[in-house]
């Protein structure tokens, strides 16, 4: 889309910073290496179901505020799962319409805690494991570790190509080059 916000405002994605020589050649392969791992992988779209799951549980535990609910989701599912304020929100409110949560003012913020009712609901739960540590759940993580990985090194080169000294540069080069052969020799192995 020519002319939208984004492009207006910060330049097309896939120019990168207005730079010339081994800067853009590094914002280039940082491009390159963000498309390679953008697309999520699949089956990391959780249900509504596992987001009510995944509220009691944590409630179960102790009372937070709808950003502590979706920090801990995301923390426990290692990244691979980070609901959406837009779905934990009405999760909070239809769980609270039930009666089976409540929520406490203190702050400006909401605290949510169990009712008698959720406290039942969710030690009903108790034999089932919690959304985050479902097998979907668990395999996208590891999916995502390696390319998170991926766009902080890619970062930090680009960080030393931008700021660091010919010498800087050189040395990371051999970093990079030293990493990519035991990276490497990781999958020769048995």
């Amino acid at each position: 889309m020519n002319g939208s916000f984004g492009e207006e405002r910060f330049g097309s994605r896939h120019r990168g910073p207005d730079i010339t020589g081994l800067g853009a050649g590094l914002w280039e392969a940082m491009d390159q290496l963000r498309g390679m791992f953008e697309t999520r992988p699949s089956g990391t779209r959780m249900g509504k179901g596992d987001v009510r799951a995944a509220v009691l549980a944590l409630l179960a535990e102790r009372p937070m505020h709808g950003y502590q609910i979706i920090h801990e989701i995301e923390e426990r599912s290692d990244g691979s799962w980070k609901p959406s304020p837009g779905s934990v929100y009405p999760t909070l409110q239809l769980l609270a319409d039930e009666g089976l949560i409540r929520a406490e003012e203190s702050g400006g913020r909401k605290t949510y805690s169990l009712t008698e009712a959720g406290r039942a609901e969710a030690e009903g739960a108790e034999g089932r494991s919690a959304p985050w540590e479902s097998s979907g759940a668990r395999e996208s993580g590891r999916a995502t570790a390696l390319p998170k990985a991926g766009a902080r090194l890619a970062q930090a080169a680009a960080q030393v190509g931008s700021n660091g000294t010919a010498e800087q540069v050189q040395q990371a080069v051999d970093v990079l080059d030293e990493a990519r052969r035991k990276i490497y020799a990781i999958l020769a192995q048995d």
